[in-house]
């Protein structure tokens, strides 16, 4: 187990926040030390590039603490005084951040390493305004502790590993709502499983008047609160101790935030099986994707009407079943205490080999260790006998209304984000197909539909042919998408600025192609209700 005693010192942190000021312990000016390529070979776990680029620069306090604490070298205690004179060496001791080297022949004793990553972190503010065109995002910058990452350990990772700030985690923040300068959408929200903390000090960032934090790790609510300390977040941030919900019972929230442990582990149901180490932060307890399940189930009651729940989850493919159609079925339960919106995408599948490699890895065995042999079989065995054929990673969107009965909608979505603040595109695209799907065939052509500016056309020509064999609607926001469509539609959705409705434009498309207009109508209320979902359209206010 990791040194659960880790406390939130607010004068040591303010004296570490000083120092990592002083010292220019920022983004840019780390990259400067080593350059991008280095930069890049870094963030792959790969750190000769960088350690080269630094040998040959003088000692500086910034040169010192990238060592210390990116590239996992050692520093003299000299070195260490002129890099942290606010906090200093035994302050740096008292907060986890350092410990004595032991002493090796041939060097001279008073030297430390690294017990806990510092890193800097980078995202746009979601509290900032939105910036004119032509003009730079504006950009937030956090310090992050959490236990060393895989280049940097020294031996097997702690069963109550914290992880700091991973694709995971950027890819949530992507999804949710907020940035731009908008008034917050939320009065409460919850961070569900807060590890690090990130997620809840941007939910405050975002100007989210109540946040409150829950983990079931001690050691992660510690490092959790020391994070929003050394950011300036402590009295903005509540944190709970407790089981998901457990800590917020009775409670509901306009937003709930949860990057869970969702990651499906070998076990029966009495224990778990031999060789399959358990991290809180990835392992939930439960049999398979049980935990993603749960919170799905339980959010619910926790929602306030019109509250959203937005959370990353993996889900099983049962042999001749369907992972997607899982999903529905957690959702339909869910659905049972209040009725619910839904937008599940699934942005990748694996096959059951690909996962195993990947989290027999991710805890530190290597291929060809009896480590890696030893937990590759116990997934092996675990998916085989309940017969699962692949895995579907995504994220899971909820909303709480008052309708009678809630939208269900599931889908692969595999585009890239390209947008500073993605989440508000596919709020509006959500709320758009969820809109669309309620009006009926006569209330979509009664609509003023608008195109969004970030779609555009492609036409596919054969030399000498003056119509395409072939057109498309491509759009980078929300997802990034191309979809084949009709010139039908295509040309509808061009003609989709507002002034007309889509029934007068479905009225003039019929007598320009010579087509039938009930049949012209007909097609295009079934295509608009499907572009809305993609955020090609939106029924305009009026």
């Amino acid at each position: 187990m990791g040194d659960t005693t880790l406390k939130t010192d607010l004068r040591l942190l303010n004296s570490l926040r000083k120092d990592l000021e002083s010292a220019k312990y920022f983004p840019d000016e780390i990259v400067a030390l080593w350059g991008a390529p280095a930069e890049r070979s870094r963030q792959r776990g790969v750190l000769i590039p960088a350690a080269r680029m630094l040998r040959r620069l003088d000692k500086s306090p910034l040169v010192t603490l990238a060592e210390l604490f990116l590239l996992g070298d050692e520093a003299s205690a000299e070195d260490l005084e002129l890099a942290l004179p606010e906090l200093g060496i035994s302050g740096a001791m008292c907060l986890g951040l350092i410990a004595s080297s032991p002493e090796r022949s041939g060097r001279p004793s008073g030297y430390y390493r690294a017990e806990l990553s510092l890193n800097v972190v980078s995202f746009p503010d979601p509290g900032s305004t939105r910036p004119e065109p032509g003009e730079a995002v504006p950009i937030v910058h956090w310090w992050i502790m959490s236990d060393l990452d895989d280049a940097l350990r020294r031996g097997p990772m702690m069963s109550d590993h914290v992880m700091g700030v991973g694709g995971a985690t950027r890819t949530l923040l992507s999804q949710m709502p907020l940035g731009g300068g908008e008034r917050a959408m939320a009065e409460r929200a919850l961070d569900l499983g807060t590890g690090s903390g990130v997620v809840a000090m941007y939910l405050a960032q975002s100007g989210i008047p109540e946040v409150v934090a829950t983990d079931i790790s001690e050691r992660a609510l510690a490092l959790a609160q020391a994070n929003a300390a050394l950011n300036g977040f402590s009295s903005e941030i509540e944190f709970r101790q407790g089981d998901l919900f457990g800590p917020v019972r009775e409670e509901q929230f306009d937003l709930i935030a949860s990057n869970p442990p969702f990651v499906v582990t070998p076990r029966t149901e009495q224990t778990d099986v031999a060789g399959a180490q358990r991290y809180e932060y990835r392992d939930g307890g439960l049999i398979g994707d049980a935990l993603a399940a749960r919170v799905v189930r339980e959010a619910p009651i926790h929602l306030a009407e019109g509250g959203l729940l937005i959370c990353l989850a993996n889900w099983e493919t049962p042999w001749g079943g369907d992972g997607l159609q899982r999903v529905e079925q957690w959702i339909a339960e869910a659905s049972e205490t209040h009725a619910l919106d839904a937008w599940v995408i699934e942005r990748d599948v694996v096959d059951t080999v690909q996962y195993a490699e990947t989290w027999a890895r991710d805890g530190g065995a290597r291929p060809g260790s009896s480590e890696h042999s030893l937990l590759m079989s116990a997934w092996m065995d675990d998916f085989e006998d309940r017969h699962i054929v692949s895995i579907g990673l995504g994220s899971i969107r909820l909303q709480r209304t008052d309708k009678k009965a809630g939208i269900v909608r599931t889908e692969q979505a595999m585009g890239i984000f390209t947008e500073d603040w993605p989440g508000r595109s596919l709020q509006t695209a959500f709320e758009s197909g969820v809109r669309s799907e309620r009006m009926s065939d006569e209330d979509v052509l009664a609509a003023h539909w608008v195109c969004s500016p970030r779609v555009f056309e492609e036409r596919d020509h054969k030399p000498g042919q003056d119509a395409p064999r072939a057109l498309r609607l491509v759009t980078d926001a929300p997802i990034g998408r191309r979809m084949d469509v009709d010139p039908l539609l295509a040309a509808a959705v061009g003609a989709s600025d507002g002034d007309l409705s889509l029934s007068q434009i479905a009225g003039a498309l019929a007598t320009l192609f010579e087509v039938n207009e009930e049949e012209t109508s007909d097609v295009l209320v079934e295509g608009i209700r499907e572009l809305a979902w993609y955020g090609v359209v939106t029924p305009a206010s009026r």
